[in-house]
């Protein structure tokens, strides 16, 4: 939101200053950057490659769902296969984060519906790692997008927090995750009616990752509105 991987990885072990060009395509919604990148990895077809993989079919996953639904459900499939080739490799919590999002992309694309299923597994992921920032961003995402009687504002705000926390040692800087959560945070003081608050945090996001179109071109307008 990520993995140069040895059989025993864990996620502190990765340099993402590597992965800066693919944070870029993030910060300025250039997917097919991402695309090539999945399947050059997918036809190395080794565990490591797998596992390199797997954060950005995530991302890519949830971007194409309300652009390709073809692509969405071909990556998706990969994604789910991936998931399960790589269970018993995977850092604590990750598996259950990353199962819990195939269930949200396969609700997206109608193939099944188990809303319940995925908030329960994004608990599940954050009670097996509570301190790992990807888990904690993954997990206020699920909070922050389900409906009011599931999900609540606040509480995903508190983890959006915990995980930007989490994320400010340096080998995080140049990953994806981080600015998404920070993205996030100020979209949630937004939704709690903290327009000032979401704005100095939309600029410290800025000031951070420069060119952040999303803050940039949506976010920022609807605070402004919101002032």
């Amino acid at each position: 939101m990520l993995l140069l991987i040895l059989v025993s990885f864990s996620l502190s072990a990765h340099d993402f200053s590597a992965d800066r060009e693919l944070l870029n395509a993030y910060l300025t919604d250039d997917m097919p950057v991402w695309k090539a990148y999945i399947d050059s990895l997918a036809a190395v077809g080794t565990q490591d490659a797998v596992l390199q993989s797997l954060p950005y079919e995530y991302g890519y996953c949830a971007a194409q769902l309300d652009r390709d639904k073809e692509l969405a459900l071909t990556y998706t499939k990969l994604y789910k296969a991936h998931v399960e080739a790589a269970k018993e490799l995977l850092p604590k919590g990750h598996y259950a984060m990353y199962v819990s999002s195939v269930y949200v992309y396969e609700m997206a694309l109608r193939i099944s519906l188990r809303p319940a299923k995925t908030l329960t597994l994004a608990k599940k992921a954050v009670k097996q790692s509570p301190d790992d920032p990807m888990v904690l961003n993954y997990y206020g995402m699920t909070l922050f997008y389900a409906p009011k009687a599931f999900g609540s504002k606040k509480e995903a705000l508190d983890l959006f927090l915990r995980a930007v926390n989490a994320f400010e040692a340096p080998e995080w800087h140049h990953c994806w995750w981080r600015a998404s959560a920070m993205m996030y945070v100020a979209q949630c003081y937004l939704k709690l009616g903290q327009a000032e608050t979401a704005l100095q945090y939309a600029e410290k996001t800025l000031q951070e990752y420069p060119g952040f179109r999303f803050v940039e071109d949506t976010l920022m307008p609807e605070i402004y509105d919101s002032l």
